[in-house]
């Protein structure tokens, strides 16, 4: 595979692993009362957007998101690690293009809002989708992230994601360990918080309140439903570590991840 194109997958495993590491520190310090907040991804801008060299923080965010966006599309597209046109390589190829249609957005509005300023006088918002439009579209996103919860786990069931690591490789055995942990603790965060956000869009979708754009949910409410259960500070102190654990596994691909030509 080109150099270039492993170049760009590295820079977007980092670009990824920073969003949900900053979003499993500040959920964790949330649920504790230490100072955090629960956020998703558009939150994470906002932030760094408030830091010192914030501007600088989005720019090399943005950079990367895209980087990765430009990984996924490139997996879809051109699939450098022939994973070939039966059922199941089609299905994952067009979840990558649709994750990079994602990170793509996200990297342009993280670029974006370093150049926007706020117009106070605006109005509230409006929504492009209206009716049954939006109904549907919440139970096929509902249906979607269920879809990849359940993938989630499964991966985790397998083990599948330990063979792009080519562990017998690291002669290290803390190494090996280390990514182990990460890798299943992350991916089982994961699919909890996408498990919680799908059931938000199913249940948007399939009641009255389909129409209501204030049904659509995202992390931050991922985390308010956890926090409602009585043990709910400790759950989500829990499922945010398994989120920064998961930024740490992002991070381990950039670093151990091996590409198939």
């Amino acid at each position: 595979m080109n150099n270039k194109i492993k170049q760009v997958a590295y820079v977007g495993f980092v670009a990824k692993g920073s969003v949900y590491a900053i979003t499993g520190i500040l959920a964790f310090l949330a649920a504790f009362n230490l100072g955090g907040q629960k956020a998703g991804k558009l939150q994470i801008i906002e932030f760094l957007e408030k830091q010192p060299f914030g501007k600088f923080l989005l720019a090399a965010l943005g950079v990367g998101l895209i980087c990765y966006a430009l990984w996924r599309f490139i997996q879809s597209i051109q699939d450098p690690e022939n994973m070939g046109t039966d059922g199941k390589a089609l299905v994952k190829r067009v979840s990558f293009f649709i994750s990079g249609l994602i990170y793509l957005g996200l990297g342009i509005f993280a670029i974006v809002d370093i150049f926007y300023e706020p117009d106070s006088g605006s109005g509230g918002s409006s929504s492009l989708l209206t009716g049954d439009i939006r109904t549907y579209c919440f139970i096929v996103i509902g249906i979607a992230l269920a879809g990849k919860g359940i993938y989630q786990f499964i991966k985790v069931y397998k083990g599948d994601f330990l063979k792009k690591f080519n562990l017998a490789s690291l002669s290290d055995t803390t190494q090996r360990k280390f990514i182990k942990n990460v890798g299943y603790i992350g991916l089982m965060a994961r699919g909890i918080m996408t498990s919680i956000i799908s059931y938000f869009f199913l249940k948007a979708g399939f009641s009255l309140a389909g129409s209501d754009s204030s049904s659509m949910k995202g992390t931050t409410e991922a985390f308010q439903f956890i926090q409602q259960n009585s043990s709910g500070p400790w759950l989500m102190g829990i499922v945010a570590t398994g989120l920064v654990g998961y930024g740490v596994y992002m991070f381990t691909k950039a670093r151990y991840r091996q590409f198939s030509n």
